[in-house]
């Protein structure tokens, strides 16, 4: 089912994880398949923005996968509204981190990941983004500069 122009909910459901332990990734309720259609159209901003196709990693996970991956289960992750994602034809996931950083996007959180991937997030709708650019590596979170 495509969500956007670009990005299917497969795409945003589909998790390693999930299929290792055999758990359904399927959102359950509507305002999570909602949140879905509003991150893949924010990502087509991105995309848009980066003048490149970007892959998703990791978007959509459910309470049992989160738990799995050790995250908090209050992560945005789990209400549809994050995206892990690299750009390679963009360049480093610093310089993606840096561009989304420069724009006008409206995006609640960017984080650069152990300078392997990019933690992007929406706020929910009708909450105002926090505009957030982070780093988390080995020496904690701080903020992105």
């Amino acid at each position: 089912m495509n969500l956007s122009p670009h990005f299917t909910l497969e795409e945003l459901t589909r998790s390693e994880i999930a299929d290792r332990f055999n758990i359904d990734n399927a959102p359950k309720e509507q305002g999570i398949l909602d949140n879905l259609k509003l991150l893949a159209e924010e990502l087509e901003n991105v995309r848009d923005l980066l003048n490149n196709p970007i892959r998703i990693n990791s978007a959509y996970r459910c309470l049992s996968v989160n738990d799995k991956l050790g995250s908090k289960p209050t992560s945005a992750h789990t209400k549809g509204l994050a995206a892990d994602l690299t750009c390679s034809g963009y360049g480093t996931p610093r310089d993606v981190v840096a561009a989304i950083a420069r724009s006008n996007l409206e995006y609640d959180q960017v984080i650069l990941e152990f300078d392997r991937w990019v933690h992007y997030a929406i706020a929910p709708k009708g909450e105002k983004p926090r505009k957030q650019k982070l780093i988390i590596d080995k020496n904690g979170t701080r903020p992105f500069a």
